[in-house]
């Protein structure tokens, strides 16, 4: 029984968006799902995926938070 987590920063990826999209999803959740029963042979109905956002100032790199990071990369 696969559980797969799938973890993205909360932002928006399409204009007017501040988080993944009810259709980004389904398709991210279809996607896993797909790919472990075509490359491992696992059962879709065994498939468990878990999609998680991450508010971007809960989200770290270099020693900040990613906000700021992304600012001192310019």
């Amino acid at each position: 029984m696969p559980i797969v987590t799938v973890q993205v920063t909360r932002q928006g990826t399409v204009p007017g968006a501040d988080r993944t999209t009810s259709a980004q999803k389904a398709a991210i959740h279809k996607g896993v799902t797909d790919l472990l029963q075509q490359v491992l042979g696992k059962d879709p109905d065994d498939t468990f995926v878990i999609f998680q956002e991450i508010e971007l100032e809960d989200w770290g790199r270099g020693g900040t938070s990613l906000p700021a990071w992304r600012q001192s990369k310019g």
